[in-house]
């Protein structure tokens, strides 16, 4: 009698774990190629930075050398027919200043975007689009329509200002632990 219920049951077992293993990599997210993001990235990041310019309060005050810093990380990274890179990313972007040794928030955004970038004849990218989601109601149709599931998922995940915090600090001269204070 056992052997055949392990006769039956085997191969019942073996196909419902294919299955299972089917089911997992159609719905897990594709993994992010390191060395295009490590290309892109950059370019998307300078992109953000320069259409943040102008839309500070700290700008508005000479006296706190206010700049933008932004990062950018990837929720979905693919390269299309046509050779142009789309990149779904999650963004965040902090204007810093300083004043008396302290490292001033002057204000921020953070959300996701799709970005393509084109290939130029040097081998760099350019950033030929942007967009991002509409404030209010629109906002969760616009990520379920640009974003993969998991992407989606992770699209309202905030991003850590650390990194930002650090070069922002180094960029003004200012040690490791100086006090982050608001504008």
């Amino acid at each position: 009698m056992t052997s055949v219920r392990v006769r039956v049951w085997a191969p019942g077992g073996a196909a419902l774990a294919v299955l299972v293993a089917m089911g997992a990599w159609v719905l897990w997210p594709p993994g992010i190629d390191s060395r295009l993001w490590g290309e892109v990235r950059p370019v998307i990041e300078a992109r953000l930075v320069a259409d943040s310019r102008g839309d500070g309060y700290g700008e508005t005050v000479p006296a706190l050398r206010a700049r933008w810093f932004c990062r950018a990380e990837a929720l979905d990274l693919r390269t299309d027919p046509d050779g142009v890179v789309r990149a779904g990313v999650n963004t965040l972007c902090v204007e810093y200043g300083v004043r008396a040794g302290a490292l001033l928030e002057c204000g921020g955004a953070a959300y996701p975007q799709v970005v393509r970038l084109a290939r130029e004849a040097d081998g760099h990218y350019r950033v030929v689009s942007r967009q991002e989601p509409p404030d209010g109601e629109g906002y969760s149709a616009w990520t379920r329509a640009h974003f993969s599931h998991f992407a989606e998922s992770a699209a309202g995940d905030p991003l850590s200002a650390t990194p930002l915090e650090t070069a922002a600090r180094a960029h003004f001269g200012l040690p490791p632990d100086a006090p982050v204070t608001d504008c």
